[in-house]
């Protein structure tokens, strides 16, 4: 299953949800790869891959590279990414005058799916030709959203490109969940938020959230998940609850 991590506000825990669930999944013996689509390569960083062991990069496959050239290990058994660094900047532009642009990751993907029981994609913060690009290749679309105002609005922006894509590009595309995340339940806005959240969409939203969580913050720094980082926290536990909710 091919699962992307989008929003196109930036900021909401999309590159914390894609390292961490990916932990969570492969860590229930789940063969897992991580595909970082976004050039500041946060979630390389957070798998802590070093500047020098991105020469090979997802860049290389809008290119025509092979996939097992740019695979790279991590230190959590079951678990592979395919890194990003800022060359990825010039993907966007260069796709624009390429035959069946919104194509070339899907077919990439397809070389390796049946390697993988999930593939996750850390989409970047737009709704650009890479977002595209991930959209059409993916099964299922996992929503992070934090719990303020603005987010509700960005929501319903990202729901219409979603059906878009559905129509004209991935018919099979769906909805795996939205995700509310940075979660503080002392805030009343944050309770508000999610009532109007469960409201509109329903059982669309996933029953776990995401709590504020300073080990979750810390854990970037360190080049590791937090669910590596310290496996007490509530963060990761929230994270392994997510998981079992997607596992079913």
């Amino acid at each position: 299953m091919i699962i992307s991590i989008v929003n196109q506000k930036g900021g909401v825990g999309k590159t914390t949800t894609a390292t961490n669930l990916a932990t969570a999944l492969a860590a229930c013996a789940n063969d897992v790869l991580v595909v970082d689509l976004d050039p500041q390569g946060n979630a390389s960083t957070g798998f802590g891959i070093s500047q020098s062991d991105r020469k090979s990069n997802i860049y290389d496959i809008f290119h025509g590279a092979r996939m097992d050239g740019v695979i790279i290990k991590t230190m959590i058994p079951h678990l592979d990414i395919i890194s990003a660094n800022i060359n990825l900047v010039a993907a966007e532009m260069e796709l624009a005058s390429v035959h069946n642009r919104e194509f070339v990751l899907k077919k990439a993907l397809l070389s390796v799916s049946k390697k993988y029981d999930y593939i996750i994609v850390d989409c970047p913060p737009s709704l650009g030709l890479l977002t595209i690009n991930a959209l059409t290749a993916s099964d299922k679309v996992l929503i992070p959203m934090q719990c303020e105002f603005y987010a509700l609005e960005g929501l319903s922006h990202l729901l219409k490109t979603i059906e878009l894509v559905r129509k004209g590009l991935n018919p099979s595309l769906t909805i795996q969940g939205i995700l509310l995340t940075m979660y503080d339940k002392r805030n009343k806005l944050t309770e508000q938020i999610e009532d109007d959240v469960r409201a509109y969409m329903g059982k669309l939203v996933f029953k776990n959230v995401i709590p504020r969580n300073v080990r979750i913050s810390e854990a970037p720094s360190h080049g590791k998940p937090v669910m590596i980082y310290d496996h007490k926290c509530s963060g990761a536990i929230s994270y392994m609850h997510l998981a079992r909710e997607i596992l079913g």
